[in-house]
């Protein structure tokens, strides 16, 4: 299964990183990923990409020296362009990345099961769910827009995705990595770092356990459309009493010309309508 293994909170920015830049990241990249390979094994490359601080700190090295959104982009994209050539030495494989490229995980997944030879399904699986539960089961105000799954020959992945509030003006990276865990929806994380974003629904938390099986109950008997009708049936307020009509005076008292009818001055009164059907009659002025 798999465990969450932390989160970071940067500010959200604009704009691409130069043409040499990125390459360079790419090159350099590649050239790190080797060593740490070659001399600790790809699983301990997996589980230091699965620390925020760990993924922070190399992205700075790699050359990326802003502390923006943006260092997640460039990061993933830089080590899917420069891994490439070297998965067959390596074993380690890059799929997904931002927006539209995200949504290719899948099919990514499943040439590489072809290829290799892994459980395709189950690793398109396990990425489908990562995305779930940081979108669903954790709602903090944070929309995904980026998921970078890593993966290797033997099936083991760490997945780097990113999320954006557009109205605070930041975005948060979530890590998982594969490991020994039971469920993806109970308490998966081992970390959450970043500044208090006031009230959040969390159901993953332990004690969420009942309410987690009676959403599912509920959307099994009444399904979305009924849930959101009943909901709004009880955020309605009764009204004490029907509404009333009201009257509102002017301030001077003399009658004037616009207080009368053009068609034989029957009324000094106008008559309009509110939200809600309450009658206002309102003396003309």
């Amino acid at each position: 299964m798999a465990r969450r293994t932390g989160s970071a909170d940067l500010p959200l920015h604009g704009g691409r990183v130069p043409a040499w830049l990125g390459q360079r990241m790419s090159a350099l990249g590649a050239i790190i990923c080797q060593a740490i390979v070659h001399h600790y094994g790809r699983d301990e490359f997996l589980r230091r990409l699965s620390h925020p601080f760990w993924f922070q700190s190399f992205g700075a090295v790699m050359g990326m020296d802003c502390h923006s959104s943006g260092i997640t982009t460039s990061v993933i994209g830089a080590l899917k362009r420069g891994l490439a050539p070297l998965s067959g030495e390596l074993g380690i494989h890059v799929c997904g990345g931002r927006g539209k490229h995200s949504r290719q995980t899948p099919d990514e997944l499943a040439a590489l099961g072809d290829r290799i030879g892994f459980d395709a399904a189950a690793l398109t699986r396990a990425s489908r769910l990562v995305a779930k539960v940081d979108s669903a089961a954790v709602q903090d105000g944070f929309d995904l827009y980026l998921h970078g799954f890593f993966v290797t020959d033997d099936g083991r992945w760490t997945v780097v995705q990113q999320g954006m509030n557009g109205d605070k003006r930041q975005a948060r990276r979530y890590h998982w990595h594969s490991a020994d865990l039971t469920s993806f929806v109970e308490e998966p994380h081992t970390a959450i770092d970043g500044p208090s974003q006031g009230s959040i629904i969390n159901l993953t938390d332990r004690r969420a356990d009942a309410s987690r099986s009676v959403l599912l109950d509920l959307l099994a008997t009444l399904g979305p459309d009924r849930i959101v009708e009943e909901l709004a049936a009880m955020s309605e307020e009764a009204s004490p009493q029907p509404h009333l009509p009201h009257l509102v005076m002017p301030a001077h008292h003399d009658v004037r010309s616009r207080a009368t009818c053009s068609r034989g001055g029957c009324t000094a009164l106008s008559r309009r309508q509110l939200n809600g059907g309450r009658w206002i009659f309102q003396i003309c002025c």
